[in-house]
């Protein structure tokens, strides 16, 4: 069970100022636990110890980063069930897919470990003319210096990490702010970064009100922010956020074509999944599903089937497939864009339904453009199918869209996946399997509204690091 109150950590130790931030069990909506929230004084105080920390940090041995790194991943793999149940309280993630998200936590520590000893440099060929004859330049990578995080609420385990993580491994001192719904996860890595010999300063954890937190943006001791949100909050603060660097992660609403030669039965399971998982709560959940004319009929009857006989429930029950969404607030408005297509001429196949923060998972049919469930994200157990007769013209649909996140293609065709390689306006085109699959070690990002730069630890080690020229004049 949770804690009855935690702290905020500031200047890599435990600060318990207040109670201010009650965190509630998305399910049940009481109360689970209260949290200690940081003001701007506080936040100050945080960026202040991160820029002092910033030569000690620089100074750490590779090896010494990847000591604390794999101190972190033993630590996870024995706190796993107590991390996994925090996750199922505070973000109302069924507990399967909560301990999937700890599996990944560890995952992403292990490989930034493993990283950390692999920040190379090279030995660029100076000698392009004459007058360079006797220079010889080598370029290495050296910390970029105070960074700045802003995490979501829907992955507050393994979102945090993708920035917690390759931090350390370039030996970076951050800040981090966690979402304020879900901040329980992030305060556990505290407490295990607390027992390691970072150096005073290294990290601060602190939840805090979005109003109170514009020095995460502005404040120039910052020399990268990464931020991962939603699209009108990431690129306001991208506006905002001066000279540095930023890396933005943020929303989608991923296609997935099925072409005429997939395999049904598989592609039922994973569309399943990757619509529905953790209750539609991922930027790259399955929204949008283009079916072949050929098989649509068929692959619309097992969907649907499929879909009618997934568990909603209570998260902490193992059998759950569908929680609740992080408020009712969510799950209205979801009713509501469902409600807005049914008006606008789509047919509801299944779902519906919401009670309090409890939406079943649903299918539309032909959903007109225009709407917001075609054309926004929606977050939450909606999808919505549509029939296709060209490959070229499913191509065109799903670059329709703003966003530009990943894309997941079954077909069998070499030929058409190099095409969807090559056209789909996307960070990622996955072949065989629903735009909702992710491993640590890749690179993952958007495009257009999605967003800019790549998460996985070595592309956000790269971001995290500047290359540093020496050049040796080696004769006279």
């Amino acid at each position: 069970m949770l804690k009855d109150a935690y702290p905020y950590y500031l200047a890599n130790e435990a600060v318990f100022a207040n109670q201010d931030l009650d965190v509630t069990d998305k399910y049940s909506g009481n109360v689970a636990t209260r949290v200690a929230m940081a003001d701007a004084a506080t936040i100050d105080k945080a960026i202040d110890a991160a820029d002092k920390a910033t030569k000690p940090m620089a100074q750490l041995a590779p090896y010494e980063r990847q000591a604390i790194l794999y101190h972190c991943v033993k630590r996870f793999e024995e706190r796993f069930e107590e991390l996994a149940l925090a996750l199922c309280i505070e973000a109302g993630k069924p507990i399967k897919d909560a301990r999937g998200e700890v599996g990944r936590l560890i995952d992403t520590f292990r490989v930034a470990a493993e990283e950390a000893v692999r920040i190379d440099g090279e030995m660029p060929n100076l000698e392009i003319a004459a007058r360079a004859k006797g220079y010889r330049g080598m370029v290495k990578r050296v910390p970029i210096g105070p960074c700045s995080f802003i995490s979501p609420f829907n992955f507050p385990l393994n979102l945090a990490a993708h920035k917690v993580a390759p931090a350390i491994a370039a030996g970076c001192p951050f800040v981090l702010k966690p979402a304020s719904r879900t901040p329980i996860g992030a305060i556990i890595i505290g407490e295990v970064l607390a027992e390691t010999d970072l150096p005073k300063g290294a990290f601060s954890i602190l939840p805090c009100h979005r109003e109170g937190a514009d020095l995460f943006t502005t404040d120039e001791r910052f020399k990268l922010l990464s931020f991962t949100g939603s699209p009108d909050v990431g690129w306001d603060l991208k506006a905002r956020a001066g000279k540095k660097p930023v890396i933005l992660e943020l929303g989608g609403n991923a296609a997935v074509i099925v072409d005429e030669d997939a395999d049904l039965d598989d592609a039922v399971e994973r569309i399943t999944f990757g619509a529905f998982y953790q209750s539609g709560q991922s930027c790259i959940g399955v929204q949008r599903i283009l079916i072949h004319d050929a098989i649509y009929d068929e692959l619309k009857t097992l969907l649907v089937e499929k879909t009618a006989s997934l568990t909603m429930g209570d998260p902490k029950d193992e059998e759950t497939f569908i929680g609740p969404v992080i408020s009712e607030g969510e799950a209205t408005r979801l009713e509501n864009w469902i409600n807005e297509a049914v008006d606008a001429g789509a047919t509801l196949l299944v779902g519906g339904k919401r009670e309090g923060a409890m939406l079943e998972a649903t299918l539309l049919e032909n959903a007109p453009k225009g709407s917001n469930i075609v054309e926004e994200e929606a977050f939450g157990p909606v999808a919505v199918i549509s029939r296709f007769t060209n490959f070229d013209e499913a191509l065109n649909t799903v670059n329709e869209s703003k966003f530009g996140l990943q894309a997941g293609i079954f077909t069998r065709d070499l030929y058409k996946a190099h095409k969807a390689w090559d056209e789909l306006e996307v960070g990622g085109v996955v072949i065989g399997d629903v735009p909702s699959w992710r491993v640590d070690n890749m690179p993952y990002g958007g495009v257009k509204d999605s967003g800019l730069g790549r998460e996985g630890i070595r592309w956000a080690i790269n971001d995290m690091t500047e290359e540093r020229l020496l050049v040796i004049r080696t004769a006279p």
